[in-house]
């Protein structure tokens, strides 16, 4: 499918509405681009000569991350330079007029250009503001640098990744940093619809690495609260639901998820264990889970002589949940993923034909385009400046100054 552009069927549901973005990297960006494929004009603000470190992380494709093409589609590119004040007087004259600004500096870095949460709000009644940082904006550690990583650290996820008494591992993206952009995400979404349907004024949004991340560690605080008890690394497996875990196939891993107790019974009768699956005291999960080697010997037992595919398709049939574990190879040729327009086809500014990520949610009547790809560094200065009402030699003499590009 060639999403570029896609044509949508209806007005967008973030049709009108305009957001500055000022961060970089991941967070910030991430929520601008979840934002901007629902419909929202996202103008972004970028350093003039440098751009977005994110233009130059991991592969590149004509000089330009391949990465930076996902996230930063739908945008336009403003090249400001900031840490001007001529540079902080534009800044303050589009968010004049914007819904939303995102930003992911850290704590303090607006209010030293005049450009914190009193001005703004002062300047903009409206203006529903988006920071996002390593700590939050108040507590003993808001000054401290904060990245994804450290986030996950601080929030418990590392401590459950990995095997156990092994080195704490990463799941491999920047999970941490994403978990913020989509707190985010819904934080300005509440706060729109806020000001919009109860009549209330624009706000001040605050999301912390750490807490993003500490916010989906399910039960963690109050096992730890009720019973002393510290949840620990696990590998594949889902502590204290059982069977739930990954196992060895004789061309790989398959993980199963038999904890349901009636897909528990059908697990057990598919495997040729119909006398575990008939034991009065595995009938729930709390007696599996007190016998949750055994049962993970004897599932591992089965599929160790059989491949992945025959493993699937046996416990397709009997309705049990299981799957493999898919590369970037798998994804990208597994005929659901097209089926749903998760990979899509679309070319870059320099010509580079490449698929790409799909959009999520999918809406039945507004559903997310991608209207446009990713930007070179200042594509759009003149254009976002002459929506201002800048004149070409008003341009050309910030130009002349180094304040954009």
């Amino acid at each position: 499918m060639d999403s570029n552009p896609q044509i949508p069927i209806s007005p967008a549901a973030l049709q009108g509405v305009r957001v500055i973005e000022m961060g970089q990297l991941i967070a910030g960006p991430f929520c601008g681009k979840t934002l901007g494929e629902f419909g929202a004009d996202v103008i972004k603000i970028e350093a003039p000569g440098a751009g977005d470190p994110l233009r130059n992380w991991r592969m590149l494709q004509s000089g330009t991350s391949v990465w930076w093409q996902v996230q930063s589609r739908n945008k336009r590119s403003l090249a400001l330079d900031l840490r001007s004040p001529e540079g902080q007087d534009i800044a303050r004259r589009l968010i004049a007029d914007a819904d939303v600004l995102i930003e992911n500096f850290r704590p303090g870095t607006l209010e030293k250009w005049g450009l914190g949460w009193d001005d703004l709000h002062a300047l903009n009644p409206g203006l529903v503001m988006l920071r996002i940082s390593g700590y939050g904006q108040t507590g003993p550690y808001r000054d401290l640098p904060g990245f994804g990583a450290i986030g996950e650290a601080m929030g418990g996820l590392r401590h459950l990744t990995g095997e156990p008494g092994r080195v704490p591992v990463r799941v491999g993206v920047s999970i941490g940093d994403t978990l913020a952009a989509l707190h985010g995400t819904i934080g300005v979404l509440m706060a729109l619809y806020h000001r919009k349907v109860n009549g209330g004024a624009g706000q001040m949004i605050d999301v912390a690495l750490h807490e993003a991340v500490f916010n989906v560690m399910e039960s963690l605080i109050p096992e730890y609260s009720a019973f002393g008890a510290v949840r620990e690394a696990a590998g594949s497996a889902l502590p204290g639901i059982s069977p739930s875990n990954a196992y060895a196939c004789s061309d790989g891993y398959v993980l199963i998820a038999g904890n349901g107790d009636s897909i528990f019974k059908r697990l057990m009768e598919t495997i040729g264990r119909g006398d575990l699956g008939e034991a009065p005291d595995l009938a729930s999960n709390a007696g599996r889970t007190l016998r949750v080697a055994e049962l993970d010997a004897a599932i591992g037992h089965w599929t160790q002589g059989r491949s992945i595919g025959e493993v699937l398709a046996v416990l397709g049939a009997a309705h049990v949940p299981a799957g493999r574990v898919y590369t970037a190879k798998d994804i990208h040729e597994d005929p659901h993923y097209r089926a749903r327009d998760m990979i899509l086809s679309q070319t870059t500014r320099d010509g580079d034909r490449m698929d790409v990520p799909g959009i999520v949610p999918k809406l039945s009547a507004t559903p997310g385009t991608i209207r446009s790809c990713a930007p070179h560094l200042g594509d759009d200065t003149d254009g976002v400046l002459r929506q201002m009402g800048l004149s070409t030699a008003d341009i050309s003499t910030l130009r002349q100054k180094g304040i954009i590009a």
